[in-house]
Parts: structure tokens; sequence; C-alpha cells
């Protein structure tokens, strides 16, 4: 009888597991719409990877394993690829280039290839600098829905050939841009030399007014540089809209490595520099109401953020609030956005 309830039971058991594997599916559109952190492991050969970093397009073998809300576990044989410029010379591993398209018959698959941010070092200090820049896009996502989404990750980067202790640290997961286009009912427009008078006016107003409220001048729209570019799919004739990534360069995050161009005039990064062309009154007040509508949930992001320490959160209040008193200051805001803009 025993024996008998057993099988009865284990029967059960894989038909629900069966059930189970039919039923469940990874939607990444939801899954950078959670919030919630994820434990995640990246297995390869760590050692190689980073004697190999000046070699351009190489391409790793690796494992990546991702635990989901609800127990769901999933894992895929990927191929990574180094990126990056700056933080592919001075980090102990560069920031990475995640292809999951290589299995087919794993969820995982469904997200492409996505860009990893990493910590540049394993320590408290490079965490910081990384959590502070993944904020830097949720704060965005409030400004605009022409956006990056992110994914924050618990990552522990595990060497295949096992000479090197695992290391766990924080990681984010960036949006792949077409499915941000989709999102916004756009299409990527890959490699055009546009000059950013002749990008959508209103989007690139908000560009440069944020990329000024966070103290970034690391971007350039003409050489693609930190910046993506989107236009409507079913209007070839409309302005593209700007999409601007990698903020680590920022006043905001503050990362001991962030200079700016020597050519901008600017002593740090901590000193503010609007990049943005000049606007009427009536553009920028419609836009910077954005910005004044959204200050309580920016505010939330640095409050709520278990992951920074009370003097990181102090810092980054204390950073922003100059800019929220210039966009509710007129004669700031005029002399800041218009009588100080580019004009070339």
């Amino acid at each position: 009888m025993q024996k008998y309830i057993l099988l009865l039971f284990l029967l059960g058991f894989a038909k629900s597991q069966a059930v189970f594997c039919q039923t469940y599916q990874f939607d990444k559109i939801s899954f950078f719409e959670d919030t919630s952190l994820i434990n995640a492991t990246l297995t390869t050969d760590l050692v190689h990877l980073e004697r190999q970093r000046n070699k351009e397009g190489k391409q790793y073998p690796g494992h990546f394993l991702i635990s989901l809300p609800g127990d769901n576990i999933l894992d895929a044989p990927v191929i990574l690829e180094l990126r990056g410029h700056i933080r592919k010379v001075i980090c102990d591993i560069p920031p990475i280039k995640i292809n999951f398209k290589s299995q087919k018959n794993s969820e995982l698959h469904k997200l492409g290839s996505l860009k990893m941010v990493n910590q540049c070092k394993v320590s408290k200090t490079y965490e910081d600098y990384l959590i502070r820049e993944y904020l830097i896009y949720k704060m965005y996502n409030l400004i605009t829905d022409a956006s990056f989404r992110v994914r924050l990750m618990k990552l522990t980067l595990t060497d295949s050939s096992n000479n090197k202790k695992p290391q766990p640290e924080y990681a984010f997961l960036v949006e792949d841009v077409k499915d941000l286009a989709k999102r916004n009912k756009c299409r990527e427009l890959i490699n055009a030399k546009v000059d950013p008078r002749e990008t959508d006016r209103r989007q690139m107003t908000i560009v440069a007014i944020f990329e000024y409220m966070i103290g970034n001048t690391d971007w350039g729209i003409s050489v693609n540089h930190n910046t993506r570019l989107i236009i409507p799919a079913t209007d070839s004739v409309s302005r593209p809209f700007v999409i601007p990534y990698d903020f680590d360069y920022s006043g905001l995050v503050n990362a001991d490595y962030a200079v700016p161009d020597e050519n901008l005039g600017i002593a740090n990064v901590r000193e503010r520099l609007y990049r943005g062309f000049p606007r009427t009154m009536e553009e920028l007040n419609e836009v910077l109401g954005i910005f004044k509508k959204q200050k309580d949930a920016i505010y939330d992001l640095i409050k709520n953020c278990g992951m920074l320490s009370s003097s990181s959160k102090k810092d980054m209040t204390r950073y922003l609030d100059p800019f929220f008193e210039t966009i509710n200051d007129p004669y700031s805001v005029k002399d800041i956005f218009i009588n100080s803009a580019r004009n070339n």
C-alpha cells in the first residue's frame, strides 16, 4: 500500500513538473519591468578573459544562471564579449556584453544580446558607483519612456578554470535597444551621423537637461558616443529620438576614474555644464515641469535604496538639490539653458 501511495505521489509530482515546464514562459518585457533584486551566476574562464581584454571583438564561452521570483531558475550557455573603453582598461572585469541567443531551446534566448554593467572592482567604493549608476537609469525612466530599462542582480562571477575564488558583487542588465524602440513604436537608427539639432527637439531638450542634472558631459550625438537613436517605425521623415546611456562619468556617480574632457573647461565631473542648444522659455518650462513633477520620486529612489550607505544617500541628494533650486528660478533657467547654451 505504501509503495502504491509513493508511486502515485511520484507520478503526480512528475506531472506537475511537466505542466510547469509547459506553462512557464519567460517574458523579457516583464523581466525589465520587475524591480526586485535577482540572484545570478556567470561562469567563464575569468583568468583568460582578463588576459585577453585588449583583443577587440574576441568572444568567450560562458554559462549564465538566474534565479527569478517564484523559485524559477533558468540557465543557458552564453557568448561573452568585453565592451567599454576606459573601464576595459582599468577594471578587474570590464563591462560585458552577453549573447543569450546561442541556445534556442532556453527561455533566456529571448533576452537576445544584452549589455551587463558589473562592478569595476570588488570593493564597497565600486559597489557604490554601480548602485548610483543603476539609480540614474531608474531616474531617467521616471522622466521618459524613451529610456533604457535595467534589472539589478546580485551576481556571482565564477571562474570555470577554478583559478579564482567566486566573486559576489552587484551588476545590472541593460534592455536591448530593439526592445526599447519597439516599446516606443519605433525602430533603431543604426550608425547614423546626426547633428543634435536635427533630432526630435523636445526629446533632445529632455536628454540635455537630464545630463545636466546628473552632471554628465560624457556624451555626443553626432559621434554616437553613449547615445542611441530611434525613429518612429511608420514615419521615416520624423526626427530621431536620442536615448542616452552609460552614466558612470557623471558627477552624481563621482567615480574616482572619471575626468571631464579638458576642452570643456570644467575642473571635475562634479561641476555641471549644460551641453544642449538654446530653447525658448516656453519649451524649457514644459520640459522642466516633468522634472519638477518627478522630484519626489527621484529622491525616493535614493532614500529607499537599501544598497546605499546613509553618507552616499546624503551625497546624492545634496548634489541634486542645486539642480532643483536652479529650475525653480526663472533667471537661472534663462542664464544656463539659453544664454549659456551651445551655439555650434
